[in-house]
């Protein structure tokens, strides 16, 4: 989860929402990326989805059952579904969302049994520091913002 941390920090350092995500195959680092929406206009540019793709490419392929996707904040209703899609052996998250959370806050998409599979979920780790720099940056954007309202 540090390597998230670090991509997160990363993502902020361009005006990015600071969340950063990580796949790990067989103990080792095989894609680490962090949001980039606002760097590249594009609206699908999530950390989970950017890594998963990194991920997919490294391997070879689109399944990637014996990966583990560490991310810095729970997953959003379109990284959830690529979660799933990805056949992710495992999803470990640090900070809740309860606003747009949809592995476990709003939605349990990575549990629906509806689904042909549901990774295993890890909540919790290392969520402080994770919450921490969503407070900083979000704070940050509203005094930005009253400043120049002002």
């Amino acid at each position: 989860m540090g390597v998230a941390l670090d991509e997160a920090v990363a993502a902020e350092a361009h005006g990015d929402v600071p969340i950063g995500a990580v796949v790990v195959r067989d103990g080792v680092v095989i894609a680490r990326r962090h949001n980039e929406r606002e760097l590249t206009g594009d609206p699908t540019a999530h950390a989970e989805v950017l890594a998963l793709r990194d991920a997919a490419a490294v391997v070879g392929h689109w399944r990637l059952l014996d990966c583990t996707l560490y991310v810095t904040l729970e997953p959003c209703v379109m990284c959830a579904g690529a979660l799933v899609n990805s056949r992710i052996g495992r999803v470990v998250y640090g900070a809740t969302d309860p606003k747009a959370g949809a592995v476990a806050s709003l939605y349990q998409v990575c549990g629906d049994e509806r689904l042909n599979h549901r990774p295993p979920l890890t909540a919790g780790v290392r969520a402080e520091e994770s919450g921490a720099l969503l407070r900083t940056f979000f704070a940050a954007r509203r005094r930005g913002a009253q400043a120049s309202a002002g």
